[in-house]
C-alpha cells in the first residue's frame, strides 16, 4: 500500500497485476489499482480532475489527464472516504505511476493532492538496485 497526505486529504494506492488480462508474449502487461481517498480536513472538497504520469520500464512516459475519476467527480465531506478501481496497460513488464488530483472546496479554493508514486511489477520479476 502506498500513501500520501496533502492538506489533510489522504490518498492510498494498492496496485495489483492482472494476469488474466495480460499477454507477455504480445508485450501486454496490465495492472489494476485500488484508490482510497479520505478527507481528514474540516472542509468539504470535490475531486474535479486527475493527472497521471506513467513511466514504463524503458523510460517511455505517458501523461493522462481529464475530468474526475471513473466518470465521477466525487464530493467528500469532512470524514468521508471515496474508493474506486481502475487499470493501466503497459508494453513492458514493469513501470511506475504517480500523479495529482485537483480538489476544490465549496468556497472555490482549488489545490492539487499528491497521488503517491507506486510501482507496477509483474509477478516473479526481480528488481536490482544500483
Amino acid at each position: 500500500m502506498y500513501r500520501a497526505l496533502t492538506r489533510d486529504i489522504e490518498v492510498l494506492v494498492e496496485p495489483y497485476y492482472l494476469e488474466e488480462q495480460s499477454d507477455p508474449d504480445d508485450s501486454r502487461y496490465v495492472w489494476g489499482y485500488r484508490i482510497v481517498i479520505s478527507n481528514h480536513s474540516a472542509k468539504t472538497v470535490r475531486l474535479t480532475s486527475r493527472y497521471w504520469h506513467i513511466t514504463d520500464q524503458n523510460g517511455q512516459v505517458d501523461e493522462v489527464s481529464g475530468p474526475g475519476v471513473v466518470g465521477e467527480q466525487p464530493r467528500l465531506d469532512p470524514g468521508d472516504t471515496y474508493e474506486y478501481s481502475s487499470g493501466c496497460p503497459l508494453d513492458t513488464p514493469s513501470g511506475m505511476m504517480h500523479g495529482t488530483y485537483r480538489m476544490e472546496t465549496d468556497d472555490g479554493d482549488a489545490f492539487d493532492v499528491e497521488i503517491p508514486a507506486f510501482s507496477l511489477d509483474s509477478p516473479g520479476m526481480v528488481r536490482t538496485l544500483n
